[in-house]
């Protein structure tokens, strides 16, 4: 899978991907991530990338025309599936979204930053909006990187075990049951008798049992 990034501040992606599974996912070429500065698509020799909003008001705009001039020249090398825009008033980004965008093969990715990017581009070349929670962040860099990290855990060969993956919160609308590790007993506080008995049909209907109860709790909004 190929994931291109268009950032004004590409920096801010050097750490996500530089380590744990971004990092193993790349190593094992299941995943290549490419992160291309904005500027190298300025109308000028000072690197403007943005200019006042028409209309007036507070906040500078990303131009279309470093934009439009960055999509078409990644254009050229490959066919994008989908050119997805970070912004706060996109689609929100859930477990099952990660999960559709894993199979495709080609992404672009636009990092938003000042007051946002002009309207024509969106109009015209974005084919998915994404939002990762009801709040503004400085830029979409840390979005961008959220929403790649989910989709590239969940790419098969990624994980040392796969069924890792399946059984995370989110992945059929229930949170993951509590999980435990040794000692069986820490401080007077007992792990449950039932995960140390070696049954695993009993094990399984635990889990889901404790599933529930804690989505019931948590977020019962995902059991509607």
């Amino acid at each position: 899978m190929n994931i291109d990034i268009i950032s004004v501040a590409p920096e801010l992606l050097d750490s996500p991907f530089a380590h744990s599974i971004m990092k193993r996912a790349k190593e094992k070429k299941l995943l290549q991530i490419q992160v291309h500065n904005l500027r190298n698509w300025a109308i000028n020799k000072h690197g403007q990338i943005d200019d006042y909003q028409y209309g007036g008001g507070a906040g500078m705009v990303m131009m279309c025309e470093p934009l439009v001039n960055a999509i078409e020249a990644l254009q050229q090398q490959k066919k994008f599936d989908e050119i997805i825009f970070m912004t706060p008033d996109g689609e929100p980004f859930t477990q099952q979204k990660a999960n559709q965008l894993s199979l495709k093969e080609n992404i672009l990715i636009i990092c938003g930053h000042y007051k946002g990017i002009d309207e024509r581009i969106r109009e015209h070349y974005v084919t998915l909006e994404i939002s990762i929670g009801d709040y503004v962040l400085s830029g979409g860099e840390l979005a961008a990187a959220v929403v790649v990290d989910a989709i590239g855990r969940i790419i098969p060969g990624v994980l040392n075990d796969e069924t890792s993956a399946l059984t995370d919160s989110f992945q059929d609308n229930l949170l993951a049951p509590p999980v435990y590790t040794r000692p069986a007993n820490f401080k007077g506080w007992q792990v449950p008798d039932v995960l140390l008995q070696g049954d695993t049909k009993k094990i399984e209907d635990w889990r889901l049992e404790q599933s529930i109860i804690r989505t019931e709790k948590k977020r019962p909004n995902l059991l509607k």
